[in-house]
């Protein structure tokens, strides 16, 4: 008998639910996503915004740089990290 595999598929939040399980209004998440903080995954029919699980560790990242940081000196931040991983990922590509 021949094994079968099935994807799951990856769970995707609302807004509604990141409010729900973040100290976040829905409005500092909106204001996040239009800044470029995070950013949606997908969209539903209707045009809500859609966000994969990472968007945890990034929001909880934003919290923890608000603390003592400006919006802009957390997006560039942000920014940074995100191109160092980038960065990283495009070298282990190439040695592989």
């Amino acid at each position: 008998m021949e094994k079968q595999t099935f994807q799951i598929p990856a769970k995707l939040y609302r807004i509604g639910e990141l409010v729900r399980y973040t100290p976040f209004s829905r409005q500092t998440i909106h204001n996040y996503t239009v800044m470029g903080l995070i950013h949606e995954t997908q969209w539903t029919e209707g045009g809500h915004r859609l966000y994969d699980e990472s968007v945890f560790g990034r929001l909880s990242r934003i919290d923890q740089l608000r603390k003592d940081k400006t919006m802009r000196q957390i997006r560039d931040i942000l920014n940074a990290e995100d191109s160092h991983r980038n960065n990283i990922d495009v070298t282990a590509e190439i040695r592989s």
